[in-house]
């Protein structure tokens, strides 16, 4: 059903010309006579800042994946989750967010102090998270797989709490795609995703999604609308045009990444391999009862440190030295210095952010590439 709908989810066809494939609608406006055309959540289409019948078109197909009743895209992932607080945090809320995330989601959190949100963080665990809920929190916002240290938490547990103390539970779900894990049907509230990665997969696009029950996504959509943050026509086409690979695209890079990972583990110039699909992994039993598969992140950590994580960044070949992940390309990040830069130290050392730590998004290279890229990097230390 996924990959079909991948494909036809939009459910756009002309009668007109008979295309089948949504086009690029660059109009700003729509006409108006007395009455407009509504979009699927009952809103006129009449300017391109609210609506949008190509950005309503992978609407479709997200909620079709995500098995939610409507979605929202935005021009960023970081788009998404402002308007994400903004909708559901006021005065004097708490909000809990694990103190491992992307760190600019944890920072925007954190500056809303000066608004009167206050922030408690907690230890990427079910349990962690449901012993810093009280009265006053409002929102608990989890990665469901952390960056970088692939942590997994289980959504089921913390869900069911947030679910009986009406706790708004926002799950970032970018590293897993809706492919393999669809939080909307483990119990969250909310589902995000940035576009930017697996989903558009060409790392050609920025844009993120929220998806959702109606009546909160039009709450949402109301602050979409005063921001201006909808995403733009052509990015949207081109969402449309890589997710229609994502499963074929998933499927590769999970195999991918699994050899590599066998590969690290082997290797005698790495101390530690982060990737729950192996079977040693401390989450690789909770991963492998929730996820249809484990991603194609592997997180891991070179003997030394600064020196020598710096100096394999540096020899590789193939492997392009880069933010980001889930495109075609493999490419690598040193997080103390770019996702996690803004993480506060004490925080890194706990969650295992060391300086030794890369991260490795595995593309669709030849993994024998890949992995010759790798041995010959790590020669170099």
């Amino acid at each position: 059903m996924d990959d079909t709908d991948l494909i036809h989810g939009h459910e756009y066809f002309d009668k007109v010309t008979g295309t089948f494939v949504p086009p690029i609608f660059l109009s700003s406006i729509f006409e108006q006579r007395g009455t407009a055309k509504k979009s699927d959540r009952g809103v006129d289409l009449k300017y391109s800042r609210e609506e949008n019948p190509t950005v309503i078109a992978l609407e479709r197909v997200l909620s079709k994946l995500e098995g939610s009743e409507d979605t929202l895209c935005f021009n960023s992932g970081m788009a998404s989750i402002s308007s994400i607080y903004l909708h559901g945090l006021r005065a004097g809320n708490n909000i809990i967010i694990t103190s491992e995330a992307y760190g600019t989601s944890i920072k925007l959190a954190e500056d809303l102090v000066k608004f009167g949100v206050h922030v408690k963080k907690a230890y990427p665990s079910a349990d962690d998270i449901i012993s810093k809920i009280d009265r006053e929190t409002v929102m608990v916002f989890i990665e469901v797989m952390t960056n970088p240290t692939l942590k997994v938490i289980d959504i089921n547990q913390v869900s069911e709490k947030t679910g009986k103390s009406g706790i708004k539970l926002i799950v970032d779900n970018t590293f897993l795609s809706p492919y393999n894990f669809k939080p909307i049907k483990n119990g969250a509230d909310l589902s995000l995703e940035s576009l930017t990665k697996y989903l558009s997969g060409h790392n050609d696009l920025i844009g993120g999604s929220v998806s959702g029950n109606r009546k909160i996504i039009l709450d949402i959509w109301e602050w979409r609308r005063m921001l201006g943050t909808i995403l733009n026509p052509f990015s949207a086409y081109m969402a449309l045009r890589g997710v229609k690979t994502l499963g074929i695209r998933m499927e590769r890079h999970q195999a991918n990444a699994l050899k590599v990972a066998k590969y690290l583990a082997s290797s005698s110039k790495i101390t530690d391999v982060m990737y729950p699909g192996l079977p040693n992994n401390s989450y690789y039993s909770i991963a492998k009862r929730m996820f249809r598969g484990f991603g194609g992140v592997v997180s891991f950590k070179v003997k030394g440190g600064r020196n020598e994580a710096i100096s394999v960044l540096k020899s590789l070949k193939l492997i392009k030295p880069s933010p980001s992940l889930g495109g075609t390309e493999s490419i690598m990040t040193y997080p103390v210095l770019s996702a996690s830069s803004s993480i506060n130290k004490s925080d890194r050392e706990k969650l295992g952010i060391t300086d030794s730590l890369l991260r490795l998004s595995v593309g669709l290279e030849d993994v024998e590439d890949i992995i010759s890229d790798l041995e010959n990097s790590l020669s170099k230390i």
